[in-house]
């Protein structure tokens, strides 16, 4: 007896090893508040990004990935493969009705876990749930480790030195953080569940801290001044050099996840893709290719949604691939369930179209548009845009070359002489007509009222 029970463990260890070997893992960092233009392989002139720069060397790097212009629409949309005018109702908010791709991981026998930046629960309109501390957990993930939970920023304190974390129901206040770094708490944190978990497909989602206001020092530049919150508040005439040094540290904090896979033999089996919420803070001016781009935060333009997306996978990506394909933050989920082997069903969402192929070398299918549909519900000017990699048509009627007209400078509606402009014109114009009515002009905030979502909208084509 004491051989079969001995038999049928040993089987069950092959057959899990068996498992976890036929999934890949994935790694999905979100970095908060950092456009295009600040890595290295962009054309950044005034950021050192080796590690992320490096995946681009031996990945796939996209030219034309594209966000919502503030961080919650963008963290909605990615977690649950959906427009806004699906599901999007509330600025710091995630219904907890809504499907996320940690549940897609999760029913498909993963280990999920989350770091960094929740900011979902509902705080800013105190909605029902918003002081329950499980609302990670019920959003498909094993573990957290998380900042802005069931505090907001005045309760809590800030993000970076000597943080309030919540970790797996426990509160780690700030005494307990002391002159702590808080993204080197979420690394830490990543790090340690992929060694525990190093024996069975894993899924990580890393939405950062970094790089978001206030703007101060890093532990590679802080020196021996205090490391405390009081002592770090944001000053004038500081911005753009501790903006600098939070992005050199965000690539380092990258480098440490990469490493890790490498040093627990994963990294043949796992793919890490990096992106951003939405542009830089527009504070910050940064050289690139040779003109200066001024962050576009909450903006519809390039500068608010134009962001990285960066992918690798040792021996599997294929080196130094660089794409034009047009990518959406509801690409995103399709993508997880492609890695996963996941076939999707009717309760999945159907706006996103998988990547996973061009990452394989593939040709893949990649869409023809992308589509921003913003309302924040957060003092910021709404609209509709849909765009191609070259022209972008808003709901409003401006057409822009952006090929040619970075800054949106030189509206070319009503005098396009060009057939094959139009054409594309009348395309993007075709796919806004069939897509839910834009937000109007109205900038509205917390406090309104008339919130429209269209969950049964049809797929736009």
């Amino acid at each position: 007896m004491k051989l079969l029970l001995l038999l049928f463990a040993t089987l069950c260890a092959v057959w899990s090893s068996a498992f976890a070997a036929e999934k890949t893992n994935v790694i999905l960092i979100m970095a908060d508040d950092v456009g295009w233009e600040a890595f290295g392989s962009y054309g950044a002139e005034d950021y050192e990004t080796p590690n992320i720069d490096r995946m681009a060397a031996q990945g796939v790097r996209f030219e034309h990935c594209y966000s919502t212009p503030i961080c919650t629409t963008s963290r909605v949309m990615i977690m649950t493969g959906k427009y806004n005018f699906r599901n999007y109702t509330h600025f710091g908010y995630l219904s907890p009705d809504e499907k996320t791709f940690g549940h897609l991981m999760q029913d498909a026998g993963y280990k999920t876990a989350l770091a960094g930046k929740w900011q979902l629960n509902g705080l800013y309109n105190s909605i029902e749930g918003h002081d329950d501390n499980s609302r990670p957990v019920q959003a498909g993930f094993d573990e957290y480790s998380l900042w802005q939970l069931t505090q907001q920023k005045q309760g809590g304190g800030e993000r970076f030195w000597s943080p309030m974390i919540e970790q797996n129901g426990k509160v780690m206040t700030q005494e307990d953080n002391a002159n702590l770094y808080g993204p080197d708490l979420f690394c830490d944190f990543l790090c340690d569940f992929m060694e525990r978990n190093q024996d069975e497909p894993f899924f990580l989602y890393y939405p950062m801290v970094l790089v978001h206001d206030p703007f101060v020092p890093t532990p590679d530049t802080i020196g021996d001044a205090p490391r405390d919150q009081k002592a770090n508040k944001q000053k004038k005439g500081t911005l753009k050099e501790n903006f600098q040094a939070m992005v050199n540290y965000m690539d380092k904090i990258v480098g440490r996840l990469m490493e890790k896979t490498e040093e627990l033999g994963v990294a043949e089996n796992t793919l890490i893709i990096f992106t951003a919420d939405n542009g830089t803070h527009k504070n910050i001016t940064s050289g690139w290719n040779g003109q200066q781009i001024t962050g576009g935060k909450g903006g519809m333009d390039d500068m608010g949604t134009h962001v990285p997306l960066v992918a690798y996978q040792k021996g599997k990506t294929p080196p130094g691939t660089v794409l034009p394909d047009l990518v959406d933050f509801t690409d995103l989920y399709p993508t997880l369930a492609g890695a996963a082997g996941i076939e999707l069903g009717e309760d999945d969402p159907k706006d996103g179209v998988s990547f996973l192929p061009q990452l394989r070398g593939e040709k893949g299918t990649p869409r023809e548009w992308a589509l921003c549909h913003y309302q924040p519900y957060w003092n910021k000017q709404p609209g509709q845009w849909a765009r191609n990699a070259e022209f972008k048509l808003y709901r409003d009627g401006r057409f822009f070359h952006i090929g040619d007209d970075l800054k949106e400078e030189n509206n070319l509606s009503g005098r396009i002489d060009n057939e094959a402009v139009l054409d594309v014109h009348d395309a993007l114009q075709k796919l806004l007509d069939s897509a839910p009515p834009a937000p109007e002009d109205e900038i509205v905030g917390r406090e309104a009222t008339d919130r429209p979502v269209h969950p049964e909208w049809p797929r736009l084509k």
